[in-house]
């Protein structure tokens, strides 16, 4: 087995470029916490939007999915879940609502992490909920002709959950030194957990909502008002590619946890950024759904679809969008880009 020395690897990945971005999330958290603190009721639409986004693109990124309306329906619990995919998004649904509600009081534990997996599989009947991996997997990738291969050999099944202990036990013994920052932790944290692959299925999603709980536990809350999973699964491939670069001599610990780590870094940069831009046109005088959509269009870099417009706000409808999209452009602020289904459109700047 072998040996994790979370102290050791953080002194090794204090470069100019993570300092960089670890300077601007500590001065992007002193604005959100402001804000957030002066405009709490304001800001529950952003907490609603994030849910809807998080469970949707966490899933999304593992082949679950279901309609936008029947999504927003299950996150909303105005509705029970019929299919299987529908069933592990409720699932994913509770356990983001656990999190968000109780962190304080789920420390990165062998037990606590077992109770979260088995609430992610509670309304599929599964029995593999709560469960350590019964049989070694593999994490395999296939390439565009369909040739499967083999990426990465996890830890053997009977040796998972001693890896798990082993793992939390050096999360837990470095994070009271006030000379480590948990921002770099974390994505050690969630590396190793990936590379552990404790379950028979489910290890992505796990591994997100952990990162989420441990930020929120360290007191980076943006995930609350702007979904990480949603980052995350915009930039997909650069996520699988930072995975595999870093898992590369895992086994031996000769790895190197620099590209993900900067990469999660960066994902959570563009969060406080997205919740300055988001709360910039909630806050700030408190916008009608027309403005919003206005505004939304002209901070955008490049053309957006009007689907991608709902997704933004969930709490719009589809004839609020056309509305205001009919407006914009009969007052020549908007530029239309293509037709039908493909239509976008880009602020006349």
């Amino acid at each position: 087995m072998r040996i994790f020395d979370y102290k050791k690897e953080y002194k090794k990945l204090l470069s100019a470029d993570i300092v960089s971005l670890l300077t601007a999330i500590h001065e992007y958290k002193g604005k959100q916490l402001q804000i957030a603190n002066e405009n709490a009721d304001v800001l529950t639409q952003l907490i609603e939007i994030a849910k809807i986004q998080s469970t949707d693109a966490s899933n999304k990124i593992e082949g679950i999915s279901t309609s936008d309306e029947r999504l927003q329906k299950i996150v909303r619990e105005k509705t029970r879940p019929k299919t299987r995919s529908e069933k592990e998004i409720a699932g994913y649904r509770d356990v983001l609502s656990t999190i968000h509600e109780n962190y304080d009081y789920i420390p990165p534990r062998s037990s606590l992490i077992l109770q979260l997996h088995r609430d992610l599989y509670k309304f599929s009947g599964s029995s593999i909920g709560g469960s350590f991996k019964s049989t070694d997997n593999y994490i395999r990738e296939t390439d565009d002709e369909g040739n499967e291969t083999v990426r990465f050999t996890p830890v053997p099944a009977w040796e998972t959950p001693d890896y798990i202990n082993a793992i939390c036990s050096a999360y837990e013994d470095v994070l009271g030194d006030y000379e480590i920052d948990p921002l770099v932790l974390i994505p050690i944290f969630i590396l190793d957990f990936l590379c552990v692959h404790p379950f028979n299925d489910g290890n992505g999603r796990m591994s997100r909502l952990l990162t989420l709980l441990l930020l929120y536990r360290a007191g980076y809350t943006v995930g609350k008002y702007i979904s990480i999973e949603k980052l995350i699964a915009d930039s997909k491939e650069t996520y699988y590619e930072v995975l595999q670069e870093s898992s590369y001599g895992w086994h031996e610990g000769e790895n190197d946890y620099a590209p993900f780590v900067r990469y999660m870094l960066g994902v959570i940069v563009a969060a406080y950024r997205e919740f300055e831009n988001r709360t910039a046109l909630i806050v700030c005088g408190t916008l009608s759904k027309p403005d919003r959509i206005r505004e939304l269009i002209k901070s955008r870099i490049g053309p957006i679809t009007k689907t991608e417009i709902m997704k933004e706000f969930p709490d719009i409808s589809q004839v609020t969008v056309q509305r205001a999209l009919n407006a914009l452009l009969k007052s020549e602020q908007i530029i239309k880009i293509g037709g039908g289904r493909y239509t976008k459109y880009v602020w006349k700047h």
